[in-house]
Protein backbone atom coordinates (compact mmCIF):
# COMPACT_ATOMS: atom_id res chain seq x y z
CA UNK A 1 0.00 0.00 0.00
CA UNK A 2 1.10 3.44 -1.22
CA UNK A 3 0.81 4.74 2.45
CA UNK A 4 3.16 2.10 4.14
CA UNK A 5 6.36 4.29 2.56
CA UNK A 6 4.70 7.27 4.63
CA UNK A 7 4.70 5.72 7.83
CA UNK A 8 8.22 5.67 8.44
CA UNK A 9 8.79 9.13 7.30
CA UNK A 10 6.26 10.10 9.94
CA UNK A 11 7.98 8.29 12.99
CA UNK A 12 6.27 5.50 12.99
CA UNK A 13 9.11 2.33 13.71
CA UNK A 14 7.21 0.50 16.05
CA UNK A 15 6.86 -3.13 14.02
CA UNK A 16 4.24 -4.42 15.78
CA UNK A 17 2.18 -1.11 14.28
CA UNK A 18 3.46 -1.45 10.62
CA UNK A 19 2.67 -5.41 10.65
CA UNK A 20 -0.90 -4.29 11.75
CA UNK A 21 -0.93 -1.82 9.58
CA UNK A 22 0.22 -3.45 6.28
CA UNK A 23 -2.42 -6.78 7.67
CA UNK A 24 -5.59 -4.21 7.49
CA UNK A 25 -6.92 -3.14 4.09
CA UNK A 26 -7.84 0.41 4.10
CA UNK A 27 -10.16 0.11 1.01
CA UNK A 28 -12.58 -2.27 3.06
CA UNK A 29 -12.91 1.33 5.12
CA UNK A 30 -13.37 3.69 2.28
CA UNK A 31 -16.63 3.17 -0.05
CA UNK A 32 -18.30 5.32 -2.81
CA UNK A 33 -16.54 8.51 -4.47
CA UNK A 34 -13.51 8.34 -2.28
CA UNK A 35 -12.47 4.46 -2.58
CA UNK A 36 -9.67 4.83 -5.26
CA UNK A 37 -7.86 7.48 -2.97
CA UNK A 38 -8.13 4.39 -0.17
CA UNK A 39 -4.39 3.71 -0.26
CA UNK A 40 -3.22 7.28 0.18
CA UNK A 41 -1.75 8.95 3.29
CA UNK A 42 -4.70 11.52 3.53
CA UNK A 43 -7.93 11.23 5.32
CA UNK A 44 -10.83 11.01 3.59
CA UNK A 45 -14.42 11.79 4.56
CA UNK A 46 -16.94 9.18 5.43
CA UNK A 47 -20.69 8.80 5.80
CA UNK A 48 -22.20 11.37 8.87
CA UNK A 49 -19.81 14.52 8.22
CA UNK A 50 -17.20 12.25 9.82
CA UNK A 51 -13.56 11.26 8.55
CA UNK A 52 -11.47 8.44 7.68
CA UNK A 53 -8.11 9.53 9.51
CA UNK A 54 -4.73 9.84 7.66
CA UNK A 55 -3.16 6.59 8.00
CA UNK A 56 -0.01 8.29 9.36
CA UNK A 57 -1.65 10.07 12.18
CA UNK A 58 -3.20 6.89 12.61
CA UNK A 59 0.01 4.53 13.44
CA UNK A 60 1.62 7.70 15.62
CA UNK A 61 -1.61 7.35 17.91
CA UNK A 62 -1.25 3.84 17.65
CA UNK A 63 2.29 3.55 18.47
CA UNK A 64 1.94 6.26 21.03
CA UNK A 65 -0.66 4.15 22.69
CA UNK A 66 1.40 0.99 23.69
CA UNK A 67 -0.53 -1.52 23.03
CA UNK A 68 0.14 -4.83 24.81
CA UNK A 69 -1.16 -8.17 23.65
CA UNK A 70 -3.40 -8.66 27.07
CA UNK A 71 -4.56 -4.65 27.01
CA UNK A 72 -8.24 -3.50 27.08
CA UNK A 73 -8.38 -0.95 24.89
CA UNK A 74 -11.28 1.66 25.00
CA UNK A 75 -11.70 3.42 21.40
CA UNK A 76 -13.92 7.01 21.69
CA UNK A 77 -15.21 7.52 17.93
CA UNK A 78 -15.24 4.25 16.03
CA UNK A 79 -15.99 6.01 12.41
CA UNK A 80 -15.14 3.90 9.30
CA UNK A 81 -13.96 0.99 11.88
CA UNK A 82 -9.95 1.19 10.42
CA UNK A 83 -8.41 2.46 13.63
CA UNK A 84 -10.56 -0.33 15.46
CA UNK A 85 -9.59 -2.85 12.95
CA UNK A 86 -5.79 -1.88 13.77
CA UNK A 87 -6.04 -2.55 17.64
CA UNK A 88 -7.95 -5.67 17.38
CA UNK A 89 -4.92 -7.23 15.58
CA UNK A 90 -2.56 -5.92 19.28
CA UNK A 91 -4.68 -5.70 21.90
CA UNK A 92 -6.95 -8.50 23.94
CA UNK A 93 -10.17 -6.71 23.82
CA UNK A 94 -11.11 -3.80 21.80
CA UNK A 95 -14.59 -1.85 23.05
CA UNK A 96 -15.63 1.17 20.23
CA UNK A 97 -18.15 3.92 20.92
CA UNK A 98 -19.74 5.59 17.93
CA UNK A 99 -22.54 8.22 18.40
CA UNK A 100 -23.88 7.84 14.69
CA UNK A 101 -25.48 4.63 14.60
CA UNK A 102 -25.08 4.17 10.73
CA UNK A 103 -21.56 3.97 11.13
CA UNK A 104 -21.25 1.62 14.03
CA UNK A 105 -23.21 -0.62 12.00
CA UNK A 106 -21.14 -0.26 9.38
CA UNK A 107 -17.89 -0.76 10.61
CA UNK A 108 -19.61 -3.65 12.81
CA UNK A 109 -20.29 -5.35 9.30
CA UNK A 110 -16.90 -4.76 7.71
CA UNK A 111 -15.06 -6.04 10.97
CA UNK A 112 -17.09 -9.46 10.92
CA UNK A 113 -16.44 -9.60 7.54
CA UNK A 114 -12.73 -9.34 8.60
CA UNK A 115 -13.25 -11.95 11.18
CA UNK A 116 -12.28 -9.59 14.12
CA UNK A 117 -14.34 -11.07 16.88
CA UNK A 118 -12.40 -9.42 19.53
CA UNK A 119 -14.00 -5.81 18.43
CA UNK A 120 -17.25 -4.79 20.30
CA UNK A 121 -18.67 -1.99 18.74
CA UNK A 122 -21.44 -0.07 20.06
CA UNK A 123 -24.23 3.18 19.86
CA UNK A 124 -23.88 5.48 22.55
CA UNK A 125 -22.22 8.72 23.94
CA UNK A 126 -18.87 8.53 23.35
CA UNK A 127 -17.98 11.56 25.71
CA UNK A 128 -19.10 9.26 28.60
CA UNK A 129 -16.85 6.27 28.09
CA UNK A 130 -17.96 2.73 29.12
CA UNK A 131 -17.77 3.33 32.93
CA UNK A 132 -19.57 -0.16 33.27
CA UNK A 133 -16.64 -1.92 31.12
CA UNK A 134 -14.20 0.16 33.46
CA UNK A 135 -10.90 -0.13 33.65
CA UNK A 136 -9.08 0.50 30.69
CA UNK A 137 -5.55 -0.27 30.11
CA UNK A 138 -5.44 2.40 27.51
CA UNK A 139 -8.19 4.56 25.75
CA UNK A 140 -7.82 6.25 22.62
CA UNK A 141 -10.11 9.63 21.18
CA UNK A 142 -10.30 9.81 17.47
CA UNK A 143 -12.20 13.47 18.17
CA UNK A 144 -10.84 16.25 19.79
CA UNK A 145 -12.01 17.42 22.82
CA UNK A 146 -10.89 21.25 24.69
CA UNK A 147 -9.19 19.49 27.37
CA UNK A 148 -8.55 15.84 28.47
CA UNK A 149 -11.62 14.49 30.20
CA UNK A 150 -11.57 13.63 33.78
CA UNK A 151 -14.00 11.27 33.68
CA UNK A 152 -12.68 9.00 30.75
CA UNK A 153 -8.91 9.74 32.59
CA UNK A 154 -10.98 8.45 36.15
CA UNK A 155 -12.14 4.79 33.54
CA UNK A 156 -8.16 4.37 32.95
CA UNK A 157 -6.35 1.88 34.75
CA UNK A 158 -3.13 2.76 37.00
CA UNK A 159 -0.06 2.56 34.51
CA UNK A 160 -2.90 3.09 31.78
CA UNK A 161 -2.19 5.38 28.72
CA UNK A 162 -4.98 7.56 26.76
CA UNK A 163 -4.14 9.00 23.68
CA UNK A 164 -6.27 12.08 22.19
CA UNK A 165 -6.40 15.15 19.77
CA UNK A 166 -6.94 18.54 22.53
CA UNK A 167 -8.14 21.52 21.21
CA UNK A 168 -10.43 23.79 19.55
CA UNK A 169 -12.54 22.29 16.24
CA UNK A 170 -11.40 25.38 14.39
CA UNK A 171 -7.86 25.87 15.65
CA UNK A 172 -4.66 23.77 15.27
CA UNK A 173 -5.17 21.04 18.45
CA UNK A 174 -2.28 18.73 19.89
CA UNK A 175 -2.23 14.75 20.13
CA UNK A 176 -1.65 14.48 23.70
CA UNK A 177 -0.53 11.13 25.56
CA UNK A 178 -1.72 10.99 28.68
CA UNK A 179 0.03 8.29 31.38
CA UNK A 180 -1.73 7.27 34.50
CA UNK A 181 0.95 7.55 37.56
CA UNK A 182 0.66 6.93 41.22
CA UNK A 183 1.56 10.66 41.19
CA UNK A 184 -1.39 11.97 39.21
CA UNK A 185 -1.31 12.08 35.08
CA UNK A 186 1.72 13.00 32.99
CA UNK A 187 1.03 14.44 29.28
CA UNK A 188 3.50 14.53 26.34
CA UNK A 189 2.75 16.72 23.55
CA UNK A 190 3.53 14.80 20.29
CA UNK A 191 2.23 16.64 17.51
CA UNK A 192 -0.09 18.76 15.69
CA UNK A 193 -3.66 17.00 14.22
CA UNK A 194 -6.73 18.28 13.45
CA UNK A 195 -10.10 16.10 14.21
CA UNK A 196 -13.59 16.43 14.16
CA UNK A 197 -14.29 17.98 18.08
CA UNK A 198 -15.69 15.20 20.55
CA UNK A 199 -19.51 16.20 20.78
CA UNK A 200 -22.19 14.73 23.87
CA UNK A 201 -25.09 12.61 23.26
CA UNK A 202 -26.11 10.21 20.50
CA UNK A 203 -26.53 11.92 17.01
Amino acid sequence: MQFLFSLRSHGVTDKKVLAAMEKVDRGKFVQGLFASRAYEDRPLPIPCGQTISQPSVVGLMTQALEVRPRSKVLEIGTGSGYQAAILSLLARRVYSVERHRELAQSARRVLDDLGMVNVTVMTADGSLGLPDQAPFDRILLTAAPEDPPANLLAQLSPGGIMVLPVGQSDSVQSLIKAQKTADGVTYTELCEVRFVPLVEGLA
